[in-house]
């Protein structure tokens, strides 16, 4: 599976954008879809998950309420509508997928760590300037 995530930019406080990663390859192997971020100095961190199959989602403590993460299925593409952007969202945001063995249970298991996900994309730069 090949991710290439695009759309990132620069945007004011409390402004909105909107990142997208398309899946490529052999994608049937991908059970779910993960953004994650990562500051200047900081770790990265999970910030929202999507399943292919139902839908399902989930989010980190830090974005919920403000961020939504969609799917298009038939174009195998992933979107992360971020609004209300504050400074600390500034990270570059890379999208990932997972199998998960095929498993609901271990998409819900797995789905906010970075070892659950197998192919990661390139990333794409955000920055919130105040």
């Amino acid at each position: 599976v090949q991710l290439q995530a695009s759309g990132g930019g620069s945007v004011d406080v409390g402004g909105s954008l909107r990142i997208s990663c398309a899946a490529s390859g052999r994608t049937i192997s991908s059970y779910g879809m993960g953004w994650f971020r990562q500051a200047p100095g900081k770790e990265r961190e999970f910030v929202a998950a999507i399943s292919w199959s139902d839908g399902s989602t989930a989010y980190g403590d830090s974005v919920k309420g403000r961020f939504v993460i969609s799917r298009d299925n038939a174009k195998r593409t992933v979107y992360l509508q971020m609004n209300n952007l504050k400074p600390e969202d500034t990270a570059v945001y890379y999208c990932a997928s997972g199998s998960f063995g095929d498993s609901d249970y271990a998409f819900h298991q797995l789905r906010e760590l970075q070892r659950g996900y197998d192919h990661w994309g390139q990333g794409t730069l955000v920055t919130v300037s105040s």
